[in-house]
């Protein structure tokens, strides 16, 4: 019964190390640590910054205008042009300027 549970760890162990490209100890601490470091500083540190700058950008527009006109709202989208509705809208009339009522 414990070797069960024991060669099951040893399998997710197993799999884990191989996911990791086969590398052990150190050397696999190490290599990941540079990993992560490279990729804050490639992705996720130019991201953060751009998503501040942006947002300085919108408060100095912001503060340049007091009075400007800002919509809280959002636009309640038309049934019949998005597609929620199907078949003529508001009585449209055909090629030849005859509504289908006739």
């Amino acid at each position: 019964m414990a070797s069960g549970w024991r060669r099951g760890f040893g399998n997710v162990r197993s799999f884990v190390g191989n996911s990791l490209g086969g590398l052990r100890g150190t050397s696999s601490l190490a290599s990941w640590a540079v990993a992560g470091t490279l990729a804050y500083f490639l992705w996720v540190r130019p991201s953060q910054q751009l998503k501040r700058e942006q947002q300085e950008r919108a408060q100095l527009a912001a503060a340049s205008d007091p009075y400007r006109y800002v919509e809280k709202r959002k636009p309640i989208p038309d049934a019949q042009e998005t597609g929620l509705v199907y078949g003529s809208k508001n009585g449209a009339k055909n090629s030849e300027g005859i509504t289908g009522n006739e």
